[in-house]
């Protein structure tokens, strides 16, 4: 998904797997303006959502070369862009920032992470913990801003967080182990949001100087399997190269999408939009996949629900206030 990336707003939502940085509409934001966001936005969290598919498509291939393709192909994508938007300034002042650069290429290597865990876990049939990664989300990036950043948690935000707790618990005794694939996905991802924030420059451009970072070593990684013949873009099928091509666009057009979308919305309503990725990726996987969709894992996906109805709740509440 992810696909996914996106830094946390000031109450701590988080769009969805790969998002670009939250812009809050103005109080004099228009109706129809509303209207072009919520369906820029709701597309984005369309495609996010139906991704599973996509990945299912490519399962046959290793989940690094998956990502390597991702980057390669999303260069050209974002940087078209970026040419078209002209906002090549920023990008320019932040190459020649060493701090940039290495705030940049943290980002980059929290969401290759991020990336890699997805797409293998969709590989191996384990879509439903995925999708409760990305539930899991808003609620690990509010303890982060607890812990880190030494925010404070409202009666709600406690409660909430306390039920994840107890997910977590229910999914471990079921499972006989830590839940790690939800659990990696939303740390990495809350990871990714925290630290994105610290990127002086806009979502496109900051996109773009992520895969920019990793495309070298990605290009380089994709040149050694190719020669070893491990590759499947040149020694796979006319199938495998068209879908991995399609990866680029599938990474950054949703992106796109949304960061426009965004730009449009108030704050709390992507928050509650973001919830619209994981339910379908949850739908598919029991539905399409066919994966177990157990009492055990239904108890889980009940208590962290209502986790995130008080969480959304004490924000909508808050912002009125």
């Amino acid at each position: 998904m992810h696909e996914h990336v996106t830094p946390a707003g000031k109450d701590g939502h988080t769009a969805g797997p790969d998002t670009p940085d939250l812009a809050v509409a103005g109080s004099s934001e228009d109706d129809a303006a509303a209207r072009r966001g919520f369906l820029l936005a709701f597309s984005a969290y369309f495609v996010w959502g139906f991704m599973p598919f996509y990945m299912k498509a490519i399962a046959h291939i290793p989940a690094i070369e998956v990502v390597a393709h991702r980057v390669i192909w999303s260069v050209p994508v974002a940087g078209a862009v970026l040419l078209a938007l002209g906002r090549t300034a920023d990008l320019k002042i932040a190459l020649r920032s060493p701090r940039t650069l290495a705030m940049a290429a943290l980002t980059a290597a929290l969401i290759s992470v991020n990336w890699g865990i997805y797409i293998w876990a969709i590989a191996v049939e384990r879509t439903v913990e995925s999708a409760l990664g990305y539930y899991i989300n808003p609620l690990m990036t509010v303890l982060l801003g607890a812990t880190l950043l030494g925010e404070r948690l409202d009666r709600m935000q406690i409660i909430a967080i306390a039920l994840a707790v107890v997910a977590v618990a229910v999914l471990t005794v079921e499972s006989g182990g830590v839940p790690w694939v939800s659990l990696s996905l939303a740390l990495t991802f809350a990871a990714y949001g925290y630290f994105r924030k610290t990127l002086p420059i806009g979502p496109s451009q900051g996109f773009f100087l992520e895969v920019l970072l990793l495309a070298a070593p990605c290009l380089a990684y994709i040149v050694w399997l190719e020669a070893s013949g491990e590759g499947h873009f040149l020694g796979g099928s006319w199938a495998d190269v068209g879908l991995l091509v399609l990866a680029g666009p599938f990474t950054a057009i949703p992106l796109i999408l949304y960061g426009f979308g965004a730009k449009m919305l108030r704050i709390s309503t992507i928050g509650i939009m973001q919830y619209i990725t994981p339910t379908l990726i949850a739908l598919i996987a029991v539905f399409a996949f066919g994966e177990p969709f157990g009492l055990d894992r239904m108890i889980a996906f009940a208590l962290i629900w209502v986790a995130l109805a008080l969480y959304s709740w004490s924000v909508l509440f808050r912002r009125r206030t």
